[in-house]
């Protein structure tokens, strides 16, 4: 890509302009190398006008040391000079440093869209972990023993294991070592939270079912360990949003949720999974009437962008590592690394808003929404209003023989009721792929005409063909 494409296309996660070489180049500079690397053009403007910088024999490579004396580990930039409309552009870029994270005069800082943002302690500690391909659920817990997990929960743990297929042995200790939850003979942050015996704070999940905004008709609290938390989350979830049961002919009833419960149970297993433990703020499960909002305490890694995520474009990499791996033998977890995608997904196919994910107050929200019930009934009168059309026309045909009276849609519906008499009118409109009206409309009809005949009530009667 020539150098006036990349100017042309603006500032983004990987390029910066600058009029001038100053501290804020570095500064840059060591965004990019603790995300997935960029290039800073010095002597373009923000807005993406060619200014030209003056430079002489030495310039750069003077510019070349300063970034490496002010950097920790030293950065080593590369260096480019550009010529566009008769101006000088000098490019350095830098790659994704393997080791992270490089700090600038004691701050280390990550790239983040088209802007740099001051890393915390815990990022701080978070990206030179992952560097280390480790996480600090992995590091020995310093204020807990085998004392304070239980021996119960452990081989309940097992048990789910050996009947994926894994294979564990009957000795909880060297299980323990095989999952590296204990190390040096001492438990790990992941083993105390996996097992631990009592309630304790560093687990806390708030749970409400919200009126509005401020009114709150039902709250809950669960401080247990992360395995039994996967279910106490979701019950007060399902005890809080709506369900139909849909009738295919007696027996037989199905269920149809508010959400997807299989996106719920994958956002509130990565909530539990990717949580940063070490933050003093809760998880937050929030329920209204139209949305859930699920607030988790951690950001995301430097490295990955909400839109990363939107895009399926990232490489998996868990705040905690130990505890990913557990829960994917314990198939709580399918894959890593798809759980957003997998989400997505249940929710296109149930025809509902696609979720919002964002980060606010340190961590990460999604929010989930139920059906637009404005857009329902908007298309309910469209349907009424398209029947109505429909219906006024045959009503003209009303006089013509029986096989001219009935359309293609209105033998579909007969057939249906042929193959199978017990069909329900639920399962005929979704067939036809007619809403609930119309379709009621076009039964009513075909039994006026004598065709059809109902034998029985709407729950447990049948279908009858009059005529064929």
């Amino acid at each position: 890509m020539s150098i006036e494409s990349i100017i042309q296309q603006g500032e983004n996660q990987y390029v910066e302009f600058k009029q001038s070489f100053n501290e804020d180049v570095i500064e840059t500079l060591c965004a990019f190398a603790n995300t997935k690397g960029g290039t800073v053009y010095i002597g373009v403007t923000n807005n993406g006008k060619i200014s030209g910088v003056a430079i002489g024999k030495e310039t750069v490579q003077q510019w070349l040391n300063e970034i490496k004396s002010k950097t920790e580990p030293f950065l080593i930039a590369g260096a480019e000079v550009f010529k566009c409309d008769s101006k000088q552009i000098v490019a350095l870029s830098i790659a994704s440093y393997p080791i992270k994270p490089i700090s600038v005069k004691g701050r280390c800082y990550k790239r983040v869209e088209n802007s740099n943002h001051l890393l915390s302690i815990s990022e701080v500690v978070n990206i030179h972990l992952q560097s280390l391909n480790t996480s600090w659920d992995a590091y020995q817990d310093p204020n807990h023993s085998e004392n304070d997990i239980s021996l119960e929960k452990i081989l309940s743990a097992m048990e789910i294991i050996r009947n994926n297929g894994i294979s564990v042995g009957n000795n909880p200790m060297l299980f323990l070592q095989k999952y590296n939850l204990v190390r040096n003979g001492k438990i790990t942050n992941a083993a105390y939270l996996l097992f631990k015996k009592v309630d304790t704070y560093e687990t806390a999940i708030e749970l409400g079912r919200f009126q509005n905004e401020i009114v709150i008709k039902d709250t809950a609290r669960t401080k247990d360990d992360l395995i039994s938390q996967v279910e106490q989350v979701l019950e007060f979830v399902k005890k809080h949003i709506n369900k139909e049961l849909i009738f295919k002919g007696e027996p037989r009833t199905t269920e149809r949720w508010q959400y997807p419960l299989e996106a719920l149970r994958e956002i509130v297993v990565n909530m539990i999974v990717h949580r940063d433990y070490r933050a003093t703020a809760d998880s937050i499960v929030k329920i209204f009437n139209n949305k859930i909002e699920f607030y988790n305490p951690g950001t995301l890694p430097p490295e990955i962008t909400i839109e990363d995520l939107w895009n399926n474009n990232y490489r998996s990499n868990p705040r905690n590592k130990v505890i990913a791996d557990f829960f994917k033998d314990m198939k709580l977890i399918e894959k890593v690394g798809t759980g957003v995608k997998r989400i997505l997904d249940y929710f296109k196919e149930d025809n509902l808003p696609l979720p919002e994910i964002r980060t606010i107050s340190g961590g990460i929200m999604i929010t989930v929404f139920a059906a637009d019930i404005e857009n329902i009934i908007e298309n309910l009168a469209i349907d009424q209003k398209i029947d109505q059309k429909i219906d006024q026309k045959i009503d003209q045909k009303i006089d013509q023989k029986i096989d001219q009276k009935i359309d293609v849609i209105d033998e579909q519906i007969i057939g249906l009721m042929i193959d199978n008499q017990y069909i329900s009118m639920s399962e005929i409109s979704s067939i036809i792929k007619r809403s609930m009206t119309p379709t009621k409309l076009r039964i009513t009809r075909l039994k006026e005409l004598n065709i059809i005949e109902r034998i029985g009530h709407d729950k447990g009667g049948y279908w009858k063909i009059m005529e064929k």
